[in-house]
């Protein structure tokens, strides 16, 4: 048998509760559900896979803070881009020069010197720093403001003095 995608209208900033208490009900009612899924980009609604919108109903029936359900199914190229996460590529390389622009040192400048791509953080030290010590940050949080390799950065300018 297909299953089937139906969007179930949460009160918004509720949806895990909401997901909670229809896993509940689902177990005691043994609904065939396959999934619940909720998506950030999506407050207020909740999606749930099952094989009719009967079984659906009746796994949210008397769940606080479910509203509804829309009563058509939805396909799932709909709201495929809501749920798929995408990370944003980020151009970062060890011994890129940075500033940082959020946080306690923002506007300072740092030496990147390890990435952590799934974590999406970086490993910086400060170069205004007396005693170098590694800081982690999130990638979104820096910005490049030279590459390793461009001409006369500045530790280079200060070991001329």
């Amino acid at each position: 048998m297909e299953t089937k995608i139906y969007a179930i209208k949460t009160t918004a900033s509720r949806e895990e509760q909401v997901i909670d208490f229809i896993e509940s009900n689902v177990k005691k009612k043994k609904l065939q559900v396959y999934s619940l899924i909720t998506s950030p980009g999506m407050k207020g609604y909740i999606f749930i896979e099952t094989i009719s919108e009967d079984e659906a109903k009746q796994a949210f029936l008397g769940v606080p803070y479910a509203k509804g359900i829309l009563n058509k199914p939805l396909d799932y190229r709909e709201i495929e881009p809501m749920l798929e996460q995408t990370k944003a590529t980020v151009n970062i390389q060890e011994k890129d020069i940075v500033e940082i622009i959020t946080g306690p040192f923002k506007k300072e400048k740092a030496k990147v010197k390890r990435i952590d791509e799934q974590k999406e953080e970086v490993v910086v030290e400060l170069l205004e720093a007396a005693i170098p010590i590694p800081i982690t940050v999130k990638i979104d949080s820096i910005k490049v403001i030279r590459r390793d390799g461009e001409e006369d950065t500045e530790e280079e300018d200060k070991e001329k003095e």
